[in-house]
């Protein structure tokens, strides 16, 4: 235990003393609720409009933090040769990975205290009109999971690509996810085909459980549910066995 103890406790300094990664990880989740709370571009319907975004914020969060930043800055330390001097300590590729993991974890319990203030100040009504606080275990629970398959999958590019080829994927991957994920845009305004296809990838999967948990106070359906943690097992394992240290 005492390798993976040390190193999520360089990760989470890393992460602290890091200025960009904090504008990024808190500054700019807040500046897309606060915009889209008071400029109603979306077709988020006929609502208040920061009851569909806070948990669709929320959901971008997760997948920004736990696949965008840590894919991109892991393949940054593989490409400078800091993984490579790692894997000859007695961390290990299982313990690098779950102290990573942990560290995402430990920022998004941030980002969450930060947007969920932000949002209530704006006029946001957890639950809906019935404020079903009970269903927020049920979120947590949702955002882990998605925690873990978005954090396998920024990994899993982190640990096969070449630094600037990751960059470009994980940036690209992030755009469609957020465009087809449900986020800020419903799926029910998506083409039918689309749409399902939408339906399997765990950025819809975490968002129309938050959407459901934290929006209309209704319980994470079965198919969210199964999506989320089929991709918490595969992407993680996939990105154990492949990951490479240099």
């Amino acid at each position: 235990m005492r390798p993976l103890t040390a190193q999520l406790r360089a990760e989470l300094t890393m992460l602290g003393t890091n200025g960009e990664t904090v504008f990024l990880t808190l500054g700019i989740p807040v500046v897309f609720l606060w915009f889209f709370s008071a400029v109603h571009v979306l077709p988020t319907g006929s609502g208040h409009p920061v009851d569909f975004l806070v948990p669709g914020i929320l959901a971008l969060a997760v997948m920004s933090t736990a696949m965008t930043a840590l894919g991109i800055g892991t393949g940054f330390e593989r490409g400078y040769g800091v993984l490579k001097r790692l894997g000859a300590t007695p961390l290990g590729r299982p313990r690098l990975l779950t102290a990573k993991i942990i560290a995402i974890i430990a920022v998004e319990l941030l980002q969450a205290a930060v947007l969920v203030g932000v949002g209530l100040a704006l006029g946001w009504s957890p639950g809906g009109p019935g404020g079903a606080g009970a269903l927020v275990g049920a979120a947590v629970g949702a955002m882990v999971l998605g925690t873990v398959a978005f954090g396998g999958v920024g990994l899993l590019l982190a640990g096969t690509l070449k630094p600037l080829v990751n960059l470009a994927v994980v940036n690209g991957l992030f755009v469609v996810l957020l465009l087809l994920g449900g986020m800020l845009i419903p799926l029910g305004k998506l083409p039918g085909w689309l749409a399902g296809v939408a339906k399997v990838l765990p950025a819809s999967a975490l968002a129309d459980a938050l959407h459901g948990a934290l929006g209309h106070g209704t319980a994470v359906t079965t198919h969210d549910w199964v999506v989320l943690v089929v991709w918490a097992v595969a992407a993680p394992v996939a990105a154990g066995l492949a990951f490479r240290w240099e």
